[in-house]
């Protein structure tokens, strides 16, 4: 089972960026996992966000953050980041990144209580 940190949340200005990182603690070797990243937000259910494939050549959105997020991975380096761009206040929420099987129904994915780090927040506000 790979576990995960997240890092890399603060608060911005609606249209600011932000960069999250992921970082692989443990669970073998990293390049077998799709790296998944979802949000939750105070009163509402966790959400995929975006998810990237083992091997970096598929990666999904959401609806909601289409052509403002850009998730990568450096296998060597054991991580996964999220660029976020053009921030909205509905974007504001705790992020956590996963790994679920693939990234097909990524958003579906529940895992245990072992499979989620403590996740970053990300506040977006005037």
């Amino acid at each position: 089972q790979l576990q995960v940190v997240e890092s890399g949340g603060g608060m911005v200005q609606p249209g600011g960026s932000l960069r999250l990182s992921c970082a692989a603690a443990s669970g073998g070797r990293f390049d077998y996992y799709a790296i998944g990243w979802f949000r939750q937000a105070p009163g509402k259910e966790r959400e995929g966000v975006s998810c990237i494939s083992s091997n970096g050549r598929i990666t999904t959105y959401a609806d909601s953050v289409k052509g403002r997020f850009t998730i990568s991975r450096d296998n060597d380096k054991n991580m996964v980041y999220l660029q976020m761009s053009s921030l909205k206040p509905e974007d504001t929420a705790v992020y956590y990144c996963a790994a679920p099987p693939n990234c097909l129904y990524y958003s579906n994915y529940v895992g245990n209580d072992r499979s989620w780090g403590q996740g970053t927040q990300v506040t977006v506000s005037s």
